[in-house]
């Protein structure tokens, strides 16, 4: 197996303009490359939705070396149910924990320099009070399991992760593909996860012909693919293959070619104000207020 890469977690937003003030202004991340579609993705990049969409990348550097988020935002969706999938993403930052404070975003702290808070949509970050390190600041990103012998079985036999850490009290383990890379917190919680409607996917990338392979490997195991292997367009910028997978408790994981993302995935210098234009255009919100209704919820 070659080198594989951690690459981003997928969120689904409701409300573009507080997401993003909050990724800029709070985390201290910025916008990498903003991209706008007509029409649903092929490989539900977006969820199950037909309309148009948008996809903003947002994190501390270029996608080459650093774990982003990936925000979703569907024009016709004002908000979205939240399950008990994911558990949170882990930070290095005492400036973000300044922000937080300075603009007096609820935070608590759950144990000595570890501050907990929620992104609009009531996603959960993990901010712990150190300097930024050099290298990338996005340490983890948990998610819940019902199983989690069955789920390190998964992760480490079939997908390739490395187990770095085990807590056995505390019912968690954590794996990756590198030392220098976001790393993948599975945690126990006893009972079924629930993905409700606002379910994320984690992307990892690999080289181009390591996909049809990871492919029938998960045929052979009897495992779920939710989208074999397709091409994904993007106006403009390169064409990527991707595969999509299901963990044993449905967690949507995407394995995409390398050597195509990693043109595709190039900072663009005009991303913040490609985002910036759309959010101004963006008259939905203003539309359902003029007709005394709330934006649908998904």
């Amino acid at each position: 197996m070659k080198a594989r890469r951690a690459l981003h977690f997928v969120f689904k937003v409701g409300d573009r303009a507080q997401t993003i003030r909050f990724y800029r202004e709070l985390l201290g991340m910025r916008v990498l490359r903003h991209e706008e579609f007509e029409e649903g993705c092929k490989a539900t990049c977006n969820g199950p939705y037909d309309g148009k969409w948008s996809k903003t990348m947002v994190g501390y550097g270029p996608e080459d070396g650093h774990f982003v988020a990936e925000l979703t935002y569907n024009y016709g969706v004002g908000n979205y149910h939240l399950g008990n999938d994911f558990l949170g993403m882990t930070v290095t930052s005492s400036q973000a924990v300044k922000n937080a404070r300075k603009l007096q975003w609820p935070v608590k702290e759950t144990s000595a320099g570890i501050y907990e808070l929620e992104a609009p949509g009531g996603y959960k970050f993990f901010l712990e009070d150190k300097e930024r390190p050099q290298e990338d600041p996005v340490l983890k990103v948990t998610l819940a399991v019902s199983n989690l012998s069955k789920s390190v079985d998964y992760w480490s036999r079939l997908l390739g992760m490395k187990v770095y850490e085990k807590d056995e009290g505390k019912k968690k383990v954590v794996l990756g593909y590198a030392d220098n890379q976001c790393k993948l917190e599975l945690q126990s919680v006893g009972q079924d996860v629930d993905h409700g409607t606002a379910f994320g996917r984690i992307a990892f990338s690999c080289p181009k012909e390591e996909l049809p392979v990871i492919e029938a490997l998960m045929k052979k195991e009897y495992q779920k693919i939710l989208t074999p292997l397709v091409s994904l367009d993007t106006p403009g910028k390169a064409t990527v293959q991707v595969v999509i997978l299901a963990d044993p408790d449905g967690h949507e994981i995407c394995f995409v070619g390398d050597e195509a993302f990693r043109e595709l995935s190039k900072v663009d210098p005009n991303g913040e104000k490609l985002l910036d234009e759309a959010m101004a255009a963006d008259k939905s919100h203003e539309w359902f207020a003029k007709h005394n209704r709330p934006k649908p919820s998904a």
